[in-house]
């Protein structure tokens, strides 16, 4: 994976981030029960490049929260948790081969490219669906998963969304980009 932005954060970029994280993962609880914020700030702030993530996830509109924790190692996992696919993130292909493939009107960057940049992963369809159990995500847009090696070396690619009360995911061809979806973002920390 392709490392994230280095440039660190300012003082006041911190401070702001730190109190936009807290005060989401107060207001919460259960996306991390039992796990109190003292042990997951002293995590952010021993890693400039993974809060430089988190910032990037925030700034395009993920709302990124704590959704697991380690019990062993106290890594955190962080997934986006924005009641949509993020704003910022929208109209994307799957990837670079996706994005190279497009014969016209071809969207500005990838889902994967973005989430390289950002230095984040895409949600797997595992993830997606442990997601969907903390609440009801993407009911009126969709998110790119993680595809499968096996799909993908076919040209394909998946999603998911939240229809009728169920999870579903589907497939799509990698160049195809919507109005309506993006990506979202898994970071361990």
């Amino acid at each position: 994976m392709a490392k994230a932005k280095t440039q660190e954060l300012d003082s006041k970029q911190r401070s702001d981030l730190l109190q936009t994280l807290k005060k989401r993962f107060e207001q919460h609880p259960e996306r991390h029960a039992g796990l109190p914020w003292a042990k997951v700030q002293p995590r952010l702030e021993a890693d400039a490049g993974k809060l430089r993530s988190l910032h990037e996830m925030e700034k395009s509109g993920g709302e990124p929260d704590v959704v697991a924790v380690d019990a062993r190692t106290g890594e955190c996992t962080f997934f986006d948790c924005a009641a949509e696919s993020p704003k910022g993130r929208r109209s994307l292909c799957y990837d670079r081969e996706g994005l190279e493939a497009r014969k016209s009107f071809p969207p500005k960057n990838s889902a994967v490219d973005m989430a390289m940049a950002m230095g984040v992963e895409l949600l797997t369809e595992e993830q997606y669906r442990e997601l969907q159990r903390l609440g009801e995500f993407d009911t009126k847009t969709s998110s790119w998963l993680k595809a499968p090696a096996d799909i993908r070396k076919l040209g394909g690619a998946i999603f998911g969304d939240r229809r009728f009360g169920r999870v579903f995911v589907y497939h799509n061809s990698a160049p195809s980009y919507y109005s309506g979806r993006a990506f979202r973002g898994c970071l361990k920390v």
